[in-house]
Formats: C-alpha cells, sequence, structure tokens
C-alpha cells in the first residue's frame, strides 16, 4: 500500500472515530432512538437535509439540538407558525444612518437561515409562502434578497420537523418541496425500557452536558469522502431497477400498479447511492454494500412514492411499497448471482 492510501486510511478512520465520540455525546442525552440518529448524520455526511415526523414528545427538538451541541459549528431555531413572514427567515433590510455624514442607507440584517444547523420546527405550521423560502437555500445554498444573491456558509444542513396528528391550522408540504429533503424520518415510540430510563434521566436533578466533539472542517471533509467511496456497477444497477419499479406506468410489479399513484424521479437513485456511500463510511467501511441501499431505501423512498386514495384506505405507506419492492427484487439479485 502507497503513502498516499496509508494516509488517506488513517484520516478515514481519525474522521470516524469522532463520529463515533458524536454518537456518545448524543447518547448522554437522547435515549435510544440509534436509528434516527444514525440517519440524521447520514443526512449530514452526504450534505443533505432531513424531515422528521413523530408525535409530540419523542425528543425531536431536544435531538437536533443536541446534534448541533456536539459539533462547532452555528446554530439557529425558527418555530413555525402561520404569521410567520418569508423575512423572518431571510432576513430583511433596515434603513440606517451614517452618523459622520448623515446620509441614510438600507443595510441587509441577515435573518435565522444564516447559520449552519437550522431547526425548521414544526414546518407544516407556516403558509406555503413561508416554506418556499426555504427552497432556494436548500437547493442553491445561497438566498436572494432585493435582486442580491447571499451565500450561505457550509456546510449547511436544514432539519425540518412536523407533527402527523394535528392537521388543524397546518399546511402540508406540496411533494416538490418534500422532495428537497434527502431523508424523510419518522420517529417512533421508545421501547418499554427505553422509557423507563427516559423517566429516570428526566426528572431527577442531574443533567448530562454534552460537548462539541468535531468541527465544521472535518464535517466538510468528511462530506467529500463520502462522494469518493466506490459503489459497484451491480449495485447501481440495483438502485436504477428500484427507483424505476416504483413508477406504477412503467413497473411490472403489480402490487405498484394497484397502490401507487407516482412514482420517484431521477433524484431518489441519486439519494439512495449517496446516503447508502455516506452509511458505509460512517461505519468505517469503504465501499457500498446491498445492505447499506436496503437501509437507506426507506427514508429515501418515503416521501417520494405518492400512493393512491385506494391504498390510503386499506392503510397501505409508501413504506409497504418499498418493502415489497426490496423483496421482490432481492430474488432477482440472488439469480443473477
Amino acid at each position: 500500500m502507497n503513502k498516499e492510501l496509508v494516509e488517506i486510511e488513517q484520516e478515514v478512520n481519525s474522521l470516524v472515530s469522532k463520529l463515533a465520540d458524536l454518537k456518545k455525546e448524543i447518547s448522554k442525552v437522547i435515549v435510544g432512538q440509534d436509528e434516527t440518529v444514525e440517519h440524521l448524520l447520514i443526512t449530514f455526511l452526504a450534505g443533505g437535509h432531513a424531515l422528521l415526523e413523530g408525535v409530540p414528545g419523542l425528543a425531536k427538538t431536544l435531538m437536533i439540538k443536541t446534534l448541533a451541541e456536539t459539533i462547532h459549528l452555528k446554530f439557529s431555531r425558527i418555530q413555525f407558525t402561520p404569521d410567520l413572514m418569508p423575512s423572518d427567515i431571510i432576513g430583511t433590510e433596515i434603513l440606517e444612518e451614517d452618523h459622520s455624514t448623515g446620509k441614510k442607507f438600507f443595510e441587509f440584517k441577515q435573518g435565522p437561515i444564516f447559520a449552519n444547523i437550522i431547526l425548521a420546527d414544526e414546518i407544516n405550521r407556516t403558509p406555503p409562502k413561508t416554506q418556499a423560502a426555504l427552497l432556494e437555500a436548500m437547493q442553491e445554498f445561497e438566498v436572494t434578497y432585493s435582486g442580491k444573491t447571499y451565500h450561505l456558509d457550509s456546510p449547511f444542513f436544514i432539519l425540518a420537523t412536523q407533527n402527523p396528528i394535528e392537521q388543524s391550522g397546518t399546511f402540508p408540504l406540496p411533494e416538490a418541496q418534500q422532495d428537497r429533503f434527502l431523508f424523510y424520518i419518522k420517529i417512533g415510540y421508545p421501547t418499554q425500557a427505553e422509557e423507563k430510563d427516559i423517566l429516570i434521566s428526566t426528572t431527577g436533578t442531574k443533567k448530562e452536558a454534552v460537548k462539541a466533539v468535531i468541527t465544521g472542517e472535518e464535517i466538510i471533509r468528511l462530506q467529500q469522502l463520502v462522494r469518493q467511496i466506490p459503489i459497484s456497477d451491480e449495485l447501481i444497477d440495483y438502485v436504477n431497477r428500484v427507483v424505476r419499479a416504483t413508477r406504477p406506468e412503467t413497473t411490472k410489479n403489480s402490487y405498484v400498479k394497484e397502490w401507487v399513484d407516482w412514482g420517484a424521479g431521477p433524484r431518489a437513485g441519486q439519494a439512495m447511492i449517496l446516503t447508502a456511500k455516506a452509511r458505509a463510511l460512517q461505519q468505517g467501511r469503504l465501499s457500498v454494500t446491498l445492505d447499506d441501499l436496503k437501509n437507506v431505501a426507506y427514508p429515501v423512498l418515503r416521501h417520494r412514492v405518492i400512493i393512491n386514495f385506494k391504498a390510503e384506505a386499506e392503510a397501505i405507506t409508501s413504506d409497504d411499497i418499498t418493502r415489497e419492492l426490496l423483496k421482490a427484487l432481492e430474488f432477482s439479485i440472488k439469480d443473477k448471482k
């Protein structure tokens, strides 16, 4: 092994070790939810954004705030409400006066979007116009105000939360905007043992302190390394078949034809590959496996496979569609081998 490869391997091992330390710090505050934390980190390493959904009281906000505390980065929280305006997110121009000359001028005051980690709390409680203010920032990593473009600092990570049970006074995210999120993460209830630990740890006097263990520069380097992780042509073909099989107009899968209205676009395949690479690196591996792709398929396709009204009536979800497709396509891979 040449010197350059040895140095890269040492760098990867060092950064992966810091990711492990980051998880330990988060576990001081967050009990259980291992898969959710893993998927948050995968989204971060892949350079994307995540949408979290769960009933109240599952520590969605606390989880994101704790993640921000473990990284040397600027954090801001935006509480979305029905009266929130786009300028409350992006910023606004304020009339200032130069005291030496007496001249007045407009100066742009940056909004909370100008941070590295953004918590968009209860994003479905604000009107579409305000939700759309996030679109340019999420996709282009910049915002435009009065014809002038302002670039956002890297890394830039939006974590949005929404409540699935309170529909009164909410504005569901349009499919086009949901597609901007790399992962759609659903948070479930803790196990009985985990819930007991939560009750003990949150009702006493002791409070665990969380420390920052990784820098923004190291996160950027990890994001660069993610894209260098190799993936075989066979696995790329597998991703291609999975994504194309979600489309009722072209698939041969009867399950999809019966229950799906719209299938996933090419961005889903890109997301599957990129997040599978991030998962491999997070676990200290320098190649993508089939298990990586299966793991990320659910949060990638959850908001990109649109079920029809018949499926909703039968309580069939997009996760059920993904499960059936993975099961069906698994046999084709085995047969190919």
